[in-house]
């Protein structure tokens, strides 16, 4: 009873409200290794905010295309709880509670054209090929979307229909939304856009080419005009502009998306002309970019199990196909965890980290809200893949069975492996423009792929294992240690660490809690996975770190869940048994629930057919937390 009493307490500390923000600093390197200046608890981020800043409009031409009609409002109506019409003419509504904070992200290139284009009487529905661009027929919205997509995959506008005022007034039309959804305490919406760079393969004069598309997010103030593709396609150019942001007093961040199919250049050892990294390359990389999206529909960018061999819940909701292809994405360059490795190595080299960031997630969702549950899931892009069928999950026909149909290739590709993911979860000490921002800036942040775990991770030399059950936890583990996101100095002396996980209510109970390791050794990125907190009283095998099966299962013939396994909590101190003082490490959490129904199996088991022969029947709904760095140097 005294052990269950500590428990609660400690558990009490780890949620406490708080009304003051901590003194933050805006970092001009990577190197920071002090927690948030505090001289109380009041002043340490004590509550989780869970939100989404990627989010597309009808101001985004590839969701125009696809009869796509929400307004900016309709993403905070949404994200307030309220239902908004789908493209395919049904309602859809968040999953679970409303957001803490959101921002919609059109893209900055033509945002706002193609309204105007299908506008009768505005100027640029005159335009010759302008009619010929809009309807419900998916050969049309292909080459559609084909048209478009070139211009700002290559940078070069269409003279004839790239007008500066529209593109304008509809970044202010978004500026002024979020101003005016934006409820301090209750709802905090930042004004932000993406930023939808492509770099081609080399002799390759089509669209595919590799990912490096960001969303562009303020902390406050926004300027009257953004910076797109179409001024350059070069992200570090990007940069130069944000840096000038910054210094007229608007702070701002890129959160790099969709590394998973950026064909190796996302995290490219070379800069986008091909050149070696330096110093000044990795501060203002570091700086500009400190948070990645490394889960959302089109795919988990965590890694991937050819860099992985030895991880076991690597392949969880893989992507693969460059975007509008059917062309695989060079994997080397593609994922988090390879570079947060390579990040260590170009420190080594240059003093700084460029890939030093903190995890988030987000839906990519381009109807204005989320699919953030397996069992309610309309994907993301709109009439196209709006229905079971037409996603690939329910065969096509009113066929119960998937036995001699022939399959369409665009879902086989694209639809049926997108995902129902994802959140960007963020410790601040209340619910405004200001914490969120600032503490995504300090990296404390997670992602999840839809449920609302709730995950900490502390890190410190003055940490032990009495700290576990300690009431004053939270206290005690920042001013003894950093927080995820944060820095260890080198020490003789290995570190401890506290991880702290509670399950969704509304999602499946806790399988295990892992700690990943990753360093730079030998010539090569190196990893290391650890089970390090069970469910169902079992502890990790000695030799192979491994929690034993806890023995969840799913019924496939109602997706129904195991109800006496897993834990509503897991909660653990722990020390890396390999821990070499001269070698800089990363290290990370992932949070798993016990297995779920997919969202393609909830579709096929609503329809009555056969579930599709080639795609997983379950998942592992999971959190992944920013790393906690050990710097040797």
């Amino acid at each position: 009873m005294r052990k269950l009493l500590a428990l609660s307490c400690a558990l009490l500390a780890l949620n406490a409200c708080s009304e003051k923000t901590p003194d933050t600093k805006l970092e001009t390197t990577e190197n920071n290794v002090a927690p948030p200046a505090a001289n109380s608890a009041s002043n340490y981020p004590s509550n989780v905010y869970f939100g989404d800043l990627h989010i597309h409009t009808k101001n985004s031409f590839d969701a125009y295309i696809f009869n796509v009609r929400s307004t900016p409002d309709d993403v905070y109506r949404f994200a307030k709880g309220e239902s908004v019409r789908h493209p395919a003419g049904y309602d859809i509504k968040i999953w679970g509670d409303p957001l803490d904070f959101v921002g919609t992200t059109d893209h900055g290139a033509y945002m706002g054209i193609l309204p105007a284009m299908n506008t009768e009487g505005h100027p640029l529905s005159k335009v010759d090929w302008a009619q010929g661009m809009f309807g419900t027929d998916p050969a049309l919205i292909t080459q559609a979307f084909g048209r478009i997509g070139d211009s700002v995959r290559s940078g070069v506008p269409y003279d004839e229909i790239y007008d500066r005022d529209i593109i304008d007034s509809a970044w202010k039309e978004s500026v002024d939304a979020a101003d005016r959804h934006y409820n301090p305490g209750k709802l905090t919406t930042f004004s932000a856009y993406e930023y939808t760079s492509v770099k081609t393969r080399e002799n390759d004069d089509g669209f595919v080419g590799g990912n490096l598309h960001r969303n562009v997010v303020f902390r406050d103030k926004a300027p009257k005009r953004l910076f797109s593709t179409l001024d350059s396609t070069n992200p570090e150019d990007l940069w130069d502009w944000m840096d000038e942001e910054r210094a007229a007093g608007r702070d701002v961040m890129a959160i790099p998306h969709n590394s998973n199919v950026s064909d190796g250049k996302m995290f490219d050892m070379v800069t986008y002309d091909g050149k070696p990294f330096d110093r000044a390359y990795a501060e203002q990389r570091v700086l500009n970019e400190p948070i990645v999206e490394m889960t959302q529909v089109k795919g988990t960018s965590e890694t991937h199990p050819a860099l992985s061999p030895n991880d076991e819940w690597a392949n969880f909701e893989i992507y693969e196909d460059l975007l509008s292809s059917y062309t695989k994405s060079k994997i080397n360059g593609s994922y988090v965890r390879e570079a947060l490795a390579l990040g260590l190595k170009v420190k080594s080299d240059t003093g700084t980290n460029p890939y030093k960031f903190g995890m988030i997630g987000a839906s990519d969702t381009h109807v204005a809200g989320g699919a953030f549950d397996e069992k309610d899931y309309w994907s993301k892009v709109g009439i196209l893949d709006a229905t079971p069928v037409a996603r690939g999950s329910v065969p096509p026909g009113g066929a119960k069975s998937w036995e001699g149909i022939e399959r369409d290739q665009n879902a086989e590709h694209w639809f049926s492996k997108w995902g129902a993911s994802g959140l960007a979860a963020v410790w601040a000490p209340e619910n405004t423009r200001e914490a969120i921002f600032d503490a995504m800036r300090r990296k404390e942040t997670y992602a999840t792929s839809g449920p609302r775990l709730k995950v900490r991770m502390f890190a410190g030399y003055n940490i032990d294992a009495s700290l576990v059950n300690d009431n004053d936890l939270v206290v005690k583990a920042y001013e003894g240690g950093v927080p995820m996101g944060g820095t260890l100095a080198k020490s003789d002396q290995a570190p401890g660490f506290i991880v702290w996980a509670a399950r969704d209510p509304k999602s499946a109970p806790l399988q295990r809690v892992q700690m990943i390791k990753v360093w730079y050794e030998n010539g090569k990125a190196q990893e290391k996975l650890f089970d390090i907190a069970c469910s169902d009283g079992g502890s990790p095998d000695a030799v192979t770190r491994r929690c034993p099966d806890n023995g969840a299962s799913v019924d496939l013939s109602d997706c129904s869940i195991s109800a006496d396994k897993g834990a509503p909590e897991l909660k653990t101190y722990w020390t890396d048994p390999d821990f070499d003082a001269d070698i800089s490490a990363s290290y990370y959490v992932r949070v798993l629930e016990n297995p779920t129904c997919r969202w393609s199996t909830w579709d096929a088991l609503k329809e009555g057919v056969e579930r599709h022969p080639d795609l997983q029947p379950t998942l592992q709904e999971r959190a992944w937390t920013s790393p906690i760095w050990y710097d040797a140097q």
